[in-house]
């Protein structure tokens, strides 16, 4: 038989560990609102290049533009950052 190990949320922390945690979480939280205001504003920039695009006859979007975004993603973070890229662009000309 093999016995259980404890889980990290059963593991006790120090005061210190537990108030270095809270300032983390805190600098998450600022991190998680400045993404969320660039993804916002990525989106409007998005929207208005649309906007001009379609206005001057051109096509909704541009594949060459859109792989140079997905391998900038990439190359900075992975096969999770083409995922993350991808669903920027998505967001921004929606599905296809």
């Amino acid at each position: 038989m093999t016995s259980a190990l404890p889980s990290s949320a059963a593991l006790p922390t120090t005061p210190a560990a537990d108030q270095r945690i809270a300032e983390l979480r805190t600098e998450i939280d600022a991190c998680d609102a400045e993404i969320i205001r660039l993804v916002q504003r990525r989106l409007s920039v998005s929207a208005e290049i649309g906007q001009l695009r379609r206005a001057s006859g051109g096509t909704r979007l541009s594949l060459s533009r859109e792989q140079q975004v997905l391998a900038r993603f990439q190359d900075a973070l992975g096969p999770d950052g083409a995922t993350l890229g991808l669903m920027l662009l998505r967001h921004g000309r929606g599905r296809l």
